[in-house]
């Protein structure tokens, strides 16, 4: 017969405490709880799949591409229009202080522009080191034609006359881009205002002179030799 040790165990049997320090009862309970795995459905609730991602991004770029050069070109040829508008207010300014005439030259070729003091018979520098040099048109940006009172210009040099009472001579410039895109500045020598348009401006038209007016505008000398 096998002895029991003290307490009522047999010898060469586990107690109460078993292996790793767990207690158990009967044999019943295990070790360690039993481990569930989690294998995820397969669904599309909330989600897009690599290829709809891709031709939305795809789609994305080709916009972007066509958009993205319009605005640059759109907001160049404006703010090539502003830059010209404010140089010709900034001369005005300049011919009124100096109470002397300056002279714009437009240089449709080279597509530039500068300006210079009248002093009696002498053609100097405007007191303003802003025009100590020629201004450049951008490369995207062309003056394609310039015009003023009966002269017109589509190539070669146009001269504008700023006085020191403040008129301009009167003016019809068209800035295009590289999208054909049209700017027009008209320059009203009466009133001295500037106006823009995004299409051609025709330049105004001189209203023909009735027969009736032209009597009058002859000579005294003349009308009594008839």
């Amino acid at each position: 017969m096998r002895q029991r040790a003290r307490g009522g165990t047999p010898a060469g049997e586990a107690g109460p405490e078993s292996r790793g320090g767990r207690r158990e009862v009967g044999n019943t309970v295990p070790p360690f709880p039993p481990v569930t795995r989690l294998v995820p459905r397969a669904s599309r609730d909330g989600g897009f799949t690599l290829l709809e991602m891709i031709i939305v991004m795809f789609l994305l770029v080709a916009m972007l591409g066509i958009v993205i050069p319009r605005i640059n070109l759109d907001e160049d040829l404006a703010s090539t229009g502003r830059k010209f508008i404010g140089g010709l207010r900034a001369l005005q300014g300049i011919a009124m202080s100096t109470q002397k005439p300056v002279k714009l030259s437009l240089d449709l070729d080279q597509g530039r522009y500068w300006a210079m003091s009248i002093d009696g018979k002498e053609e100097k520098h405007v007191p303003d080191a802003a025009w100590a040099t020629p201004r450049m048109l951008p490369e995207s940006i062309r003056l394609t034609d310039a015009s003023s009172g009966s002269i017109k210009r589509t190539a070669g040099r146009l001269d504008l006359m700023l006085y020191p009472n403040g008129r301009m001579d009167e003016a019809v410039l068209h800035l295009t881009d590289a999208g054909n895109n049209v700017l027009g500045i008209m320059v009203e020598s009466a009133t001295g205002a500037i106006r823009t348009s995004d299409v051609r401006i025709e330049p105004p038209r001189l209203a023909a002179i009735p027969d009736r007016v032209k009597t009058l505008l002859v000579p005294s000398a003349t009308v009594a030799s008839r």
